[in-house]
């Protein structure tokens, strides 16, 4: 069968996506023959978690909202880390701009590229896929899929199948006893949209994750009367502001009081379950579904990428992560490679060989350094079998590195440092003004540098 005459079904719009349409785009952009692809997205727009939504709970067609970005959000690592390696921040905006941009920005800095690219062609908006299977027979899969304005089904068959809808769409909640009858607001980080809603409220967090940090640096700077974190192994451990404090597990809400493991207790208004989320693929037949803790080196996928039982199946981004958009692409450019039979996926054996072997390397890493190290050396290796643009490794992992010191020396002053671009070398601007004092997170106040 030609590259041609091959269909492609990419599941999702947002950053993995995107990476992927824009991977096969710059093949054909270089003379190469491109199958065929359908991008099927739920939401009426590109940008997966980066497109924002008032919305919670079920959108107005009874589905899952996807997303859980909230107003305010600000990127918590250096954009350093994340830049494209084939469109430099400095391109999109025709100059340098600081280190840690709000959601707007980094929103307007994907959506560039890939209207540069011209792919929003091969996207169907608005269009939820229900059901996707495969056909030992046939070597096919069938997508079933409906389009939410018209309510027409459709079932199509396709030679792969990339699944880019990410793992941070569908929250992992725990039970507390007392939850049921406590007198105040009780949400996931999922479905949290606005820090001002807790202004002098006296805000409990569970969870130690990095929405947790930075959904209480976000209600600490909007006003909150006091943040708890509640931790089920370890406090986060920064020095924080006099209103914010760290305490083992909840064990139970009576009223409006809070008890914790080691028998301490507090009145609270409102308790934000920062709890994670998980790997969720309802849409997909059972032995096509990934099943992985939320780590480095992801279970049942060779290269990060290949689904092992089924080597027609990818995922993207599917990490824990320290890398993202960058490493989506890194990914989106391997799994192109491999469909256009530039790269060759070996035996079932030595697939289940792979990823035995990097799940062992990540349990020998010692700390969070390592990890970026590890996660680093995972995008070289993919860049380096593919045309992706190298970029400086080393001096990504850099900005990592003086990031996670940033936020030891200061965690609620991290974002008012500056770092040098991988990809042009440019160290970035001193933002305006500091995170903590600045309210105003629009794109137009944020290109006032």
């Amino acid at each position: 069968m030609s590259i041609s005459s091959k269909k492609i079904a990419v599941i999702g719009a947002g950053p993995s996506g995107l990476a992927q349409l824009r991977a096969f785009q710059s093949a054909a952009n270089n003379g190469a023959e491109i199958p065929e692809i359908v991008c099927f997205e739920k939401q009426r727009n590109w940008g997966g978690l980066w497109h924002y939504t008032w919305r919670t709970g079920l959108d107005e067609y009874g589905d899952p909202v996807h997303g859980s970005m909230y107003r305010y959000l600000w990127s918590n690592g250096p954009k350093e880390g994340l830049e494209f390696a084939d469109y430099s921040f400095e391109e999109h905006f025709g100059k340098q701009i600081a280190s840690y941009p709000p959601r707007a920005v980094l929103f307007d800095y994907i959506q560039g590229r890939v209207e540069k690219a011209g792919v929003r062609k091969w996207i169907r908006f608005n269009t939820n896929v229900t059901r996707i299977k495969f056909d030992d027979r046939t070597r096919e899969f069938s997508v079933r899929s409906i389009d939410r304005d018209t309510g027409d089904e459709t079932v199509e068959r396709f030679d792969y199948v990339i699944v880019c809808t990410g793992h941070f769409s569908t929250p992992n909640v725990p039970e507390f006893d007392g939850l049921d009858k406590f007198n105040g607001r009780v949400l996931h980080a999922h479905d949290f949209r606005d820090a001002v809603e807790f202004k002098d409220k006296r805000v409990l967090i569970i969870g130690t994750s990095y929405s947790a940090e930075d959904i209480g640096s976000q209600c600490w700077k909007y006003g909150a009367a006091s943040i708890t974190v509640s931790h089920r192994t370890a406090p986060i451990g920064y020095t924080w502001p006099d209103n914010w404090n760290e305490v083992p597990l909840l064990t139970r809400v009576e009223g409006n009081t809070a008890h914790f493991k080691d028998g301490t207790s507090q009145d609270v208004d409102a308790i934000v379950l920062c709890t994670g989320y998980q790997h969720h693929f309802p849409f997909m037949a059972d032995e096509l579904k990934l099943k992985t803790a939320n780590r480095l080196a992801t279970a049942n996928l060779y290269k990060g990428v290949a689904y092992v039982p089924n080597p027609q199946l990818f995922y993207l981004g599917m990490q824990d992560q320290w890398y993202t958009f960058n490493m989506f692409d890194a990914q989106a450019w391997f799994v192109r490679d491999v469909i256009l039979e530039a790269i060759n996926i070996p035996s079932h054996a030595a697939m289940k060989d792979d990823v035995v072997d990097r799940e062992a390397r990540e349990d020998a890493l010692e700390d969070d350094y390592a990890c970026i190290r590890y996660q680093g050396a995972y995008v070289k290796e993919l860049m380096d079998e593919t045309d992706y643009p190298n970029f400086d490794i080393e001096k990504a992992n850099e900005a990592f590195f003086q990031w996670k010191k940033h936020k030891k020396e200061n965690i609620m002053g991290f974002r008012d440092n500056r770092y040098e671009s991988a990809i042009t070398g440019t160290l970035s601007p001193i933002h305006h003004t500091k995170w903590a004092e600045e309210l105003d997170d629009s794109l137009e106040s944020y290109l006032k540098n």
